[in-house]
């Protein structure tokens, strides 16, 4: 068991069926602490946002799976921290640190949230995100 900090790609596993939802829904009953930013919620709302406009989900079903989202912060099963001025330095950083990964804005935050929070491990269903935290030394837990 470990704390860990969850991206948004493999978050969207936890609350849409996808590929490999079912392995984080398992990997993630197992961990300790499971930890998000204020960035991840609106991550996830533009998410669900974009599958409604593709048609992946109606408006009602974008709605619930939000709702469902801020429920699991509200009791406890994540904890979101805001984005502090430390943590947007700390992206500023990696982005010079990490030069041979196509580090994006998002996820350079992302990123810096996670080792400012402590995180142990990222959990993540991006191929950039698990390079670039393999990159900094933090272990990943894969789910693309």
């Amino acid at each position: 068991m470990s704390v860990c900090y969850l991206d948004t790609s493999a978050l969207a596993k936890r609350y849409l069926n996808e590929a490999r939802s079912d392995e984080v829904d398992a990997f993630l009953a197992e961990q300790s602490l499971l930890l998000v930013s204020t960035l991840t919620t609106v991550q996830m709302r533009r998410l669900l946002a974009r599958r409604r406009r593709g048609r992946e989900l109606d408006a009602t079903l974008e709605a619930q799976v939000f709702a469902t989202f801020r429920d699991d912060v509200r009791q406890g099963y994540m904890v979101e921290h805001e984005l502090s001025r430390l943590m947007l330095e700390g992206a500023s950083n990696l982005i010079a640190e990490i030069p041979q990964v196509p580090l994006r804005t998002l996820d350079a935050l992302h990123l810096a949230a996670a080792q400012q929070l402590g995180a142990e491990r990222l959990v993540t269903a991006d191929a950039v995100m698990r390079a670039a935290a393999g990159a900094v030394g933090l272990a990943v837990e894969f789910f693309g």
